[in-house]
């Protein structure tokens, strides 16, 4: 038998399944789409084209990408130098056996990315995705530690407010609560443990200097390795600026030597995942030159930027001391995708490095990262609902809270975030919504990463758009709380 809660929720389904389309003034039947979207009651927009810092929907609308999607578009799209190269290497060879064989673009990308082996990181393993990334990483871990004798060593420290990827054994090391929540009971590692994320807008004490701050989480950490075993640990995995489970967190000054020399001291991997924020992304080539002298990876995950959305593309970059540890033993790398290396996506990569390279558009992510800093703070910084911005290079958090004294997030059927990005895209800007900022389930955010060359007149319109579409977010909430108290007399 069917109850009436039951009937109800079947036939809300079945009114669902006709929709009204943003994309045309008719009905769209949802059975008539074989793709198998993320959400399974609506129909995505459709792009219909894309050029420069502008993406143009079926419809006709036209929208500012502000995010470059998921921070991916870093020199916008259309390039016609990428396009060319993509054209070009279709003409040699587009796929081939790479765990077989090479190809010459596959070579020069990584002696382009890796030329003088740089903080002594000095091969490339070459992915579509920044997850599959991440897996890789993980893999290299372990069969480093078995290749030297030490397979004992099965443990990872990650910390609480990251997200690593969405594969099983990147989400493993995630702690965004959302996306683990239905798989943690059956596909989860249980291997990994956490310590607290760098998260000073909410983890730092009033009473904290930025030092003490750093050297409290480095203490935390040493605590954590001691109480796992330090023999029995092989990466501690981190975001050097945190992606899109908090909103570009940072670390205070001096926490990364803190873990550089821990994982020395202990013989621990040191797993950086820069798929969101490097490639240029922060305003220096790799997120954590800017952490101090004497930090770097023993592996480094990239993604999304490095092949600029041209190509599915990601990548781990290992350090020397990796790679001599796998000659000590097998010499041979125990993992594979069928589509590693492939030809067309390094082709991509390799152009949009180069047009990095030939604009100096790294250098220009961070002198435009500052003016964006200053736009940020001096429209919107003192504004009810925002609570803290954050970031580097073009790369920025904008939290929102309820109350800016005590930093009480607003309650998640709110939609606070929602409402920015509903009412920025009307307006013709696209930003990159974040929820659970603050536990994994209550607070709000969202993401300011446009493309590295976008022109000094798009940055002043991003600027004018956010901060006007803010407003009108700010007095639809100011209304909702007054009636949501006038509910709860």
């Amino acid at each position: 038998m069917v109850s009436n809660t039951q009937a109800q929720m079947v036939g809300e389904a079945q009114e669902e399944k006709k929709i009204s389309s943003v994309n045309g003034n008719f009905d769209i039947d949802l059975d008539a789409s074989h793709v198998l979207h993320n959400s399974l009651v609506s129909i995505p927009l459709t792009v219909a084209s894309a050029s420069g810092s502008y993406v143009t929907f079926s419809n006709g609308h036209r929208v500012l990408d502000a995010c470059t999607g998921a921070a991916v578009a870093i020199i916008g799209h259309g390039d016609p130098d990428v396009q060319a190269a993509i054209q070009e290497q279709m003409t040699k060879v587009c796929y081939t056996h790479t765990v077989a064989f090479t190809t010459p673009v596959a070579e020069a990308l990584a002696n382009d990315i890796l030329e003088g082996n740089p903080h002594g990181l000095c091969r490339a393993f070459f992915v579509s995705s920044g997850s599959e990334a991440m897996d890789t990483a993980l893999k290299l871990a372990r069969q480093f530690y078995v290749e030297i004798g030490q397979p004992q060593r099965r443990s990872l420290v990650a910390r609480q407010r990251a997200y690593h990827g969405n594969t099983v054994g990147a989400l493993s090391v995630s702690s965004h609560v959302a996306r683990r929540a239905p798989f943690k009971d059956a596909l989860i590692l249980t291997n990994v443990s956490y310590v607290s994320a760098t998260y000073a807008y909410r983890g730092q004490l009033e009473e904290e200097t930025e030092e003490d701050y750093s050297a409290r989480l480095v203490k935390e950490l040493n605590e954590e390795f001691q109480a796992v075993g330090p023999t029995t640990v092989m990466a501690f995995v981190a975001e050097p600026v945190g992606g899109a489970t908090a909103g570009c967190i940072t670390a205070p000054r001096g926490y990364y030597q803190g873990v550089r020399q821990l994982c020395d001291k202990y013989g621990i991997l040191l797993i950086l995942d820069e798929v969101m924020c490097g490639s240029g992304r922060t305003g220096t080539y790799f997120a954590f030159e800017q952490e101090g002298p004497g930090v770097y990876p023993d592996l480094i995950t990239l993604g999304k930027g490095l092949g600029g959305g041209y190509a599915p593309m990601g990548a781990v970059l290992a350090h020397k001391k990796v790679i001599r540890g796998l000659q000590s033993g097998t010499s041979y790398f125990v993992h594979s995708h069928t589509y590693q290396a492939h030809a067309l996506s390094c082709a991509a990569a390799l152009a949009v490095q180069k047009v990095l390279r030939r604009d100096g558009l790294v250098a220009r992510c961070a002198t435009k990262g500052r003016w964006l800093e200053k736009a940020l703070n001096s429209t919107i910084g003192e504004c009810k609902y925002v609570g803290n911005i954050r970031g580097k290079g073009l790369f920025w958090g904008i939290e929102f809270v309820k109350d800016r004294a005590t930093k009480e997030p607003f309650e998640p059927a709110l939609r606070f975030t929602w409402r920015m990005v509903d009412e920025t895209f009307r307006r013709g800007l696209s930003i990159y919504p974040g929820a659970g900022t603050a536990d994994g389930i209550r607070g709000d955010h969202v993401l300011i990463a446009p493309p590295y060359n976008a022109s000094d007149e798009e940055f002043e319109e991003m600027i004018r758009l956010l901060s006007e579409a803010y407003g009108t977010v700010e007095r639809e909430v100011e209304l909702a709380l007054v009636a949501g108290k006038s509910n709860d007399r």
